[in-house]
């Protein structure tokens, strides 16, 4: 049954055709308010903020056409807004006339968008469906243009928007086996296409075949992180958790940062040992064992990390900061890490460093050395740095040795 209620959008005078020029920033704080103000008033109406994500997704790509798209911002930002509107269309209370209605609107809205900004949206149209019988009919209408599409007669590599919507459809309705039967018809590998197969695979219940048809999925275009996540996912599910870690744990869970990535597959798999994930990952990166540095001082092991930042480059900054931060409860450790960042400063090595680095990493290097009792000995290790003549003619050498001489 539809909302009654009256609603006025603020978002709909910000979203008109061109709204926002070239310029990313304010379109991606918009696009962002937008979202806000629409998750705000879905829950407490589902059906109004259905209503307002389905306007939303309408108005977007017309409004943001022209804008500045080669930071990748924008589109980040357009994936996340869909990836959080769509769950709100799909839960919304209403009948299916309604839903059939959103649904051609927002397949009308596909249609039109030219950049493409609302490509996610065809891969979520089952779940926009959001039951199997109204999936099964939309997947109806496609189907038979997939098909013509692929068959032998055509252009065969042409594209349409409906293929993955299509697969989409079928999944969320159950037919299984008409999507095995229409992907053996495509005339080349897509994982976004083919990652349907492994789903309906699994879904009966054929996990070893799942997993065998992700792999033969993969061609040269595709990314392997997303194959390895989806039969990691299922291994999980399987309960085969030693499989999942073995296999695909580190190529799975990739982050922006080394230590980011080594927290995610330790809050995945509690029952490894820190230790056992860190000395994993170290070999997958030969010669980056400086790399993971923080990651060993996350879980406590000082030891490791100094040993790690020794052994390859590691950020002067990142080991600046440990030695400051342990000078206190790790003092010992903490004069490694502050000589060696000296160590890498010295050689060149680092982002954009300066004196004020050079001088934080001997501060923080005595302060340590004191708590420990042993800021003569350290203080001549450091010296020792810059005594070979290559070094000592450096222009961080210089700077440390007017620190150490006190002028």
């Amino acid at each position: 049954m539809a909302s009654e209620a009256k609603h006025k959008w603020t978002f709909l005078s910000r979203f008109r055709r061109h709204s926002f020029g070239w310029r990313s920033q304010p379109a991606i704080k918009r696009i962002k308010e937008a979202v806000s103000e629409i998750k705000k008033v879905a829950r407490k109406d589902s059906i109004l903020g259905g209503e307002g994500a389905v306007l939303f997704i309408e108005r977007l790509s017309t409004a943001i056409e022209q804008v500045d798209s080669s930071s990748g911002s924008i589109g980040s930002t357009v994936y996340n807004a869909i990836s959080s509107l769509v769950p709100i269309i799909a839960k919304a209370q209403i009948d299916d006339a309604l839903r059939n209605k959103w649904l051609e609107r927002l397949w009308e809205a596909v249609q039109d968008d030219k950049i493409p900004y609302l490509e996610l949206l065809p891969y979520c149209w089952g779940e926009l469906c959001a039951t199997p019988e109204q999936a099964s009919a939309w997947a109806d209408d496609f189907i038979e243009i997939v098909r013509m599409m692929w068959g032998p007669d055509s252009n065969r590599g042409s594209y349409f928007e409906g293929t993955a919507a299509c697969l989409s459809s079928l999944f969320k309705a159950g037919r299984n086996s008409d999507i095995l039967e229409l992907l053996e018809l495509a005339p080349y590998k897509f994982w976004p296409y083919h990652q349907w197969g492994v789903k309906a695979l699994a879904a009966m219940g054929e996990i070893d075949k799942a997993l065998l048809y992700a792999v033969n999925s993969q061609s040269l275009n595709d990314h392997p992180m997303g194959i390895a996540q989806v039969c990691e996912e299922l291994l999980l599910k399987s309960n085969r958790v030693e499989e999942a870690y073995d296999l695909y744990a580190i190529q799975a869970n990739q982050k922006q940062t080394y230590v980011a990535t080594f927290r995610a597959i330790k809050k995945k798999y509690p029952q490894v040992e820190p230790e056992q994930i860190l000395s994993d990952l170290i070999a997958s990166t030969p010669g980056e064992e400086g790399k993971w540095f923080a990651s060993a001082v996350s879980v406590g092991l000082y030891d490791k990390a100094a040993k790690l930042a020794n052994l390859s480059p590691c950020d002067p900054r990142t080991l600046t900061r440990a030695a400051r931060d342990w000078a206190e409860q790790e003092p010992l450790h903490a004069i490694e890490y502050g000589i060696t960042a000296l160590l890498w400063i010295v050689n060149d090595y680092g982002y954009e460093i300066t004196g004020a680095d050079v001088e934080a990493a001997y501060n923080y290097s005595r302060n340590a050395a004191r708590n420990a009792g042993v800021e003569t000995q350290t203080i001549e290790r450091i010296r020792n740095l810059i005594a070979g003549d290559q070094i000592r003619n450096s222009h961080f050498a210089k700077i440390l040795y007017r620190f150490i001489e006190g002028y």
